[in-house]
């Protein structure tokens, strides 16, 4: 399957590459159809671009490269609607702004992850009620601190 997109021109994937968010990103309900992006291997980051407006596409970050001891408790209500049973494998992806000619300000949104079903690629933007997770969270500056320690 092919996706002329904005961001990246042509996209190739296949079916089992798709990842459908019935709710879409917060403040994007009407987008449910999406592909993983990936970037450069050894990148944290990840692209989740929508297949039904080329234009839309949301910076993701594996969030254990980011801050190392991050773990999230997904709401059994949401981790029941994401069929995430005990042994079900799944990823957490946080989204990331990157400031305008500033990369280095970079944050993450720990506050909404996105959860996904690794094997029915079923996922949703999780609002999480723990107040210790901040919806700016500095990557650079902790990746710094952490590397120098």
């Amino acid at each position: 399957m092919k996706l002329e997109g904005t961001r990246f021109g042509t996209i190739e994937f296949a079916e089992e590459d798709l990842v459908t968010l019935p709710d879409g990103m917060i403040g994007f309900s009407e987008f449910n159809q999406f592909v993983i992006v990936n970037t450069k291997d050894e990148s944290p980051f990840r692209w989740l671009q929508s297949l039904e407006e080329p234009k839309l596409a949301f910076l993701l970050a594996f969030p254990e490269r980011i801050i190392g001891d991050y773990s999230p408790e997904i709401p059994i209500k949401d981790a029941s609607e994401l069929n995430l049973l005990d042994t079900a494998p799944y990823l957490v992806f946080v989204t990331a702004t990157i400031p305008k000619g500033r990369p280095m300000e970079a944050t993450a949104n720990l506050s909404a992850p996105v959860v996904i079903n690794a094997d029915s690629r079923i996922g949703k933007q999780i609002v999480l009620e723990d107040e210790a997770y901040t919806v700016r969270y500095p990557i650079f500056e902790q990746r710094a601190m952490a590397t120098a320690a």
